[in-house]
């Protein structure tokens, strides 16, 4: 009872204002937590416990104390540090709407020249229209969009915009919520209640559900798509250690 009185009220609180919060959340949550059953691999950081989180259906055991990474965020880290030049190659990058488990790392990353882009997020330095952006066409070697076309009504204009800023050869990290049981995309713009939107969608602020014909939309705009299952190079006890879902695709894109 407590935990959905606790969640609920968090769902009131408007996201810039949660975000500014859990700066002074973060510190106490993972001295509470410390532990040696879990990792988080984007601060070394262990703990005896994950976090629960989710809207409609709450998963537990995810969200990391120390960095407020989900499952998601901790397998591209992997993939990036593992797989990739990330974290060593200068390139130019452009971040739409940075997650807290990511902004104050990539920032302090000397090679990287960092940019980032929203409209609402206290953590954009260029507050822009992913539909209208205001760059220069071939401008950024690595851009992250991630979790943010599911919220975009007209998603084509955005992908569209994407691919005109990435430079060419450059790579394009683009995740979304995905249900790989469907193979078409859910949309019904009929649909306004925030109460339905949120049961049907999974959020108020989702307008979609992508099935697996996502990767061909984003190669129908001229991305070449790697469908990356990188839970699949790991072993068992990596993907418990941490706390990882298993079977998760990373949307790796690149302009040729």
């Amino acid at each position: 009872m407590i935990k959905k009185v606790f969640k609920k009220f968090l769902n009131t609180i408007p996201r810039p204002l949660l975000i500014k919060m859990s700066y002074y959340v973060k510190p106490a949550l993972a001295f509470a937590l410390r532990g040696n059953k879990y990792t988080d691999p984007i601060d070394g950081k262990s703990y005896r416990r994950f976090l629960p989180y989710g809207y409609e259906k709450t998963r537990e055991n995810v969200l990391s104390p120390g960095t407020l990474s989900l499952e998601r965020h901790r397998l591209l880290w992997l993939y990036l540090e593992r797989e990739t030049d990330f974290f060593s190659a200068p390139k130019k990058m452009l971040h739409f709407a940075p997650e807290q488990a990511f902004y104050k790392r990539f920032k302090n990353l000397k090679h990287l020249n960092y940019t980032t882009t929203d409209l609402n997020s206290p953590l954009a330095d260029i507050k822009a229209d992913i539909c209208n952006l205001p760059f220069e066409d071939n401008t950024y070697d690595i851009i992250f969009c991630n979790h943010v076309l599911e919220h975009i009504p007209n998603d084509t204009k955005a992908m569209q915009e994407l691919f005109r800023v990435l430079a060419p050869n450059g790579m394009a990290i683009l995740q979304i919520p995905q249900d790989l049981n469907r193979e078409k995309t859910f949309q019904d713009d009929s649909i306004t209640d925030p109460k339905e939107r949120a049961k049907i969608f999974g959020q108020y602020d989702h307008v979609r559900i992508y099935g697996k014909d996502y990767f061909s939309k984003l190669r129908s705009i001229g991305f070449k798509v790697d469908e990356i299952d990188y839970t699949s190079k790991l072993s068992i006890s990596e993907i418990e250690k941490f706390c990882l879902a298993s079977g998760e695709i990373i949307p790796v894109c690149h302009k040729i």
